[in-house]
């Protein structure tokens, strides 16, 4: 069960021995992971294991603790996320927080379309094709004409990850190196159909438009479906990494859930675990 490969990709999103503080407390310890072009990987543990603070670290929203690293440990295709200026990082990276805060009164229309404001050199075809398909791959057609602060939690989460959507197609298109899709519990809110869907349709980000995809997920059956690899954590750091066959094991799952699991093979979906927590 490899982590991280010892040396960074060109391309690709590589953290190799990060830690951070917060306060006194240290909140990831000496993390390594990968996530490459056309890949969708889950970060599973249970709260408090340091998996959002991974995610915001690799996004770019925390900063890297000089006094804890001599190099960065945060590579985005190869450069280290400190180089890259805010523009440059918002072509790379769309981030879908757990809870977007938004308080203007904005049309759900001008929210997806911020998706594309990294990309002034798209002329408005290329634009409107790319809102047409993050607006199909996130089921929202039929809020379009909605006001964002009119709608339920489920849906602003759904709006939101079509302006994610729209800034990794929009990404792939422009072309470079790879673009990386960033998601932190995007389903919490969403129905069971609709937590379906959203994955899925990150699951298409990562295999048609060749983003690398990372998801943090509370559901293990969830993850196990849609995720090539896993990287389970606790404790601030990351206990395994691999497919979900290699990770979903009743001894790693008792250490990181601290709750036994028996695992079995699934009913409807051949080479993928099914895990029941006991």
């Amino acid at each position: 069960m490899n982590v991280v490969s010892n040396r960074p990709a060109a391309s690709g999103l590589y953290c190799h021995h990060l830690s951070v503080m917060r306060g006194r407390k240290r909140v990831l310890n000496n993390v390594s992971l990968a996530v490459g072009r056309g890949e969708m990987v889950g970060i599973l543990g249970a709260n408090g294991a340091g998996k959002s603070t991974l995610l915001s670290t690799l996004a770019g929203e925390l900063a890297i603790d000089s006094s804890l690293h001599r190099e960065c440990p945060v590579l985005v295709n190869g450069r280290s996320i400190v180089e890259l200026t805010v523009p440059e990082l918002s072509r790379l990276r769309a981030v879908l927080p757990q809870n977007p805060e938004l308080i203007f009164d904005l049309a759900v229309e001008e929210v997806v379309s911020m998706g594309l404001y990294p990309f002034p050199e798209l002329d408005r075809q290329a634009c409107q094709a790319l809102l047409d398909e993050a607006i199909a791959q996130a089921d929202i057609g039929h809020l379009w004409e909605r006001r964002y602060l009119e709608l339920s939690g489920g849906e602003q989460q759904r709006v939101q990850f079509a302006r994610t959507l729209a800034q990794v197609l929009a990404a792939s298109r422009a072309g470079g190196s790879g673009c990386y899709l960033l998601l932190d519990e995007p389903s919490s809110s969403l129905d069971p159909a609709h937590q379906h869907g959203l994955l899925r349709a990150a699951r298409q980000a990562a295999t048609q438009a060749g983003a690398g995809v990372l998801v943090v997920l509370h559901d293990v059956n969830l993850a196990a479906l849609y995720c090539d690899r896993l990287a389970l954590m606790a404790d601030g750091g990351v206990l395994a990494c691999g497919s979900p066959q290699e990770v979903l094991l009743p001894g790693l799952l008792q250490q990181v859930y601290g709750t036994a699991a028996h695992v079995q093979a699934h009913p409807m979906h051949a080479h993928v675990p099914l895990v029941v927590f006991l």
